[in-house]
C-alpha cells in the first residue's frame, strides 16, 4: 500500500501529466550519498529539496546534491535581511507538509510554496528527487522542476 506522502506527490505529478515513474527502494535514503547508491546516479544528480524559513514564511530551495546553499543568496533573492533566513526545523516540515527529512519532495505542497531553483541544476538532463518518503524517488528534468514548482532559477550555491 502506498504511503500518504507518496500519494500526494503522485497526485501532483499526475495532475501535471508527468509520464515518469516513482521508484521504491527498501534502502533508507537519508543523505545524498544514500540516495546516490539507491538510485545509481552520481551525488550531483541527486536533488536536495530543502525548506527554509524566510521572514517567517516557508520557501522551497532546490539544489544539486554536490552543492551547499548560501543563505545570504536566499536573503538577497527574497529581498530580506540575512538574519531572516533560517533552515526550517524537521518537525515544522513534517507537521505542516507531511514530509520527513530524506523524503522532502520538490512538489506536492498545498498550498504551493515559493520555490528557488539553483541555476547549477541546469547542468543535468535529469535529477533524482525524493517522492515524499525516504524510500521513494523519481527522475525529473530541471526544466520540468521549474515549470511544476513555478520557481525562479537563481544562483544559490555557497
Amino acid at each position: 500500500m502506498e504511503n500518504e506522502a507518496v500519494k500526494k506527490v503522485r497526485s501532483f505529478l499526475d495532475s501535471k501529466g508527468y509520464d515518469g515513474t516513482i521508484y521504491h527502494t527498501d534502502d533508507t535514503i537519508f543523505t545524498v550519498e544514500d540516495a546516490s547508491r539507491a538510485v545509481g546516479a552520481p551525488p550531483e544528480e541527486i536533488l536536495k529539496s530543502l525548506v527554509f524559513m524566510v521572514s517567517g514564511d516557508p520557501v522551497l530551495v532546490l539544489m544539486s546534491g554536490d552543492n551547499r546553499v548560501d543563505p545570504k543568496r536566499i536573503a538577497s533573492v527574497m529581498g530580506t535581511a540575512n538574519s531572516k533566513v533560517k533552515m526550517a526545523q524537521p518537525d515544522y516540515v513534517y507537521s505542516n507538509f507531511g514530509y520527513k527529512v530524506g523524503g522532502v519532495p520538490p512538489v506536492g505542497y498545498r498550498p504551493s510554496l515559493p520555490a528557488l531553483v539553483d541555476e547549477e541544476l541546469s547542468r543535468f538532463d535529469v535529477v533524482w528527487a525524493a517522492a515524499g518518503t525516504d524510500h521513494d524517488f523519481f527522475p525529473i528534468s530541471p526544466e520540468l522542476l521549474l515549470e511544476y514548482t513555478e520557481g525562479r532559477m537563481v544562483s544559490l550555491k555557497k
